[in-house]
């Protein structure tokens, strides 16, 4: 991670577990990363680490180092004081809450849609880089060879491939995946900051739920991105708070119910409170949190 506000946070070093655990074969999973890459623009996604690791860090390096996200927060207030002359601290958990989650959410979504793989998203297998001056994750990779796909796809009965009955199973096994890693990202992170577990959770089925939809709608075909959130979310199994919330609207766009909060309307020089705010729809009369791409502040923006 690079400096965020006057302090350097976890990286990768040449003694990096990250150094052992990209050495795998690489073929099948690093030709579907060249695939989606160029399909999207808010993040680099590569196999393995660059030769200049500057900004990388590893997630169970950044899970187990005790003041990692205490860090992150000093950095991203540096930041949002610099832009708003404020920082209020729901309003820099709830961002790094969504940064955390979109990592491995938005990867495992991507390939999901594409390529109809699901990569290992266990934490030591995945690791992101941190951009500056706006502390949010701009590249991920991928560190495991390993993978789940399809009984039709090229790779079936390669040593790197676990092979699913369906559609259905593989969706599964990518909720599950991600569950796992957000509940490790839960117990860290829950006892630093005070947004407690359901909106952690609610968190969580957003960015899964808004990831799928973003992957059909930059790849061309939306609808089919929102066929996949609903295959992926099913009837919102616990720990998730919902299904997925997507839903048409009269101009023939889609547009989805927002579970958790970014806290933006705290700022008081910011742009007060999201349209798609889950609060709003908590008050008489309010609207429905309903969000599009984009709406939301944090990793969902610009």
């Amino acid at each position: 991670m690079p400096p965020l506000g006057g302090y350097r946070g976890p990286v990768v070093t040449a003694s990096s577990t990250l150094t052992v655990a990209a050495r795998g074969r690489r073929g099948f999973l690093q030709d579907s990363l060249a695939r989606v890459n160029p399909r999207q623009s808010r993040a680099e996604l590569r196999f393995g680490l660059p030769d200049d690791r500057s900004g990388w860090t590893g997630c169970d390096e950044f899970l187990r180092t005790p003041d990692a996200f205490t860090r992150w927060h000093a950095g991203l207030a540096s930041w949002l004081v610099d832009r708003y002359a404020d920082s209020p601290d729901r309003t820099t958990a709830g961002y790094v809450m969504t940064w955390y989650l979109w990592v491995p959410g938005y990867l495992a979504s991507l390939l999901f849609h594409h390529e109809r793989r699901v990569p290992s998203l266990r934490p030591a297998d995945l690791a992101f880089r941190m951009a500056s001056p706006r502390p949010h994750p701009d590249g991920i990779a991928v560190l495991s060879p390993r993978f789940a796909c399809l009984p039709d796809d090229p790779a079936a009965g390669t040593p790197e491939a676990t092979v699913v009955p369906d559609e259905r199973a593989l969706a599964a096994l990518l909720r599950g995946r991600f569950a796992t890693h957000a509940a490790r990202f839960v117990d860290v992170y829950g006892p630093q900051v005070r947004l407690g577990r359901r909106m952690l959770w609610a968190a969580a089925t957003d960015v899964l739920d808004t990831s799928l939809w973003l992957a059909g709608r930059y790849g061309g075909a939306e609808d089919e991105g929102v066929l996949d959130a609903a295959l992926v979310l099913g009837d919102g199994p616990a720990p998730f708070t919902s299904g997925s919330t997507l839903r048409p609207v009269p101009d023939g766009t889609w547009t989805r119910r927002r579970e958790s909060c970014c806290f933006h309307y705290l700022l008081a020089a910011g742009q007060g409170t999201c349209e798609s705010c889950p609060r709003l729809a908590r008050k008489p009369g309010g609207p429905k949190a309903l969000v599009s791409p984009g709406d939301c502040q944090t990793a969902f923006s610009g």
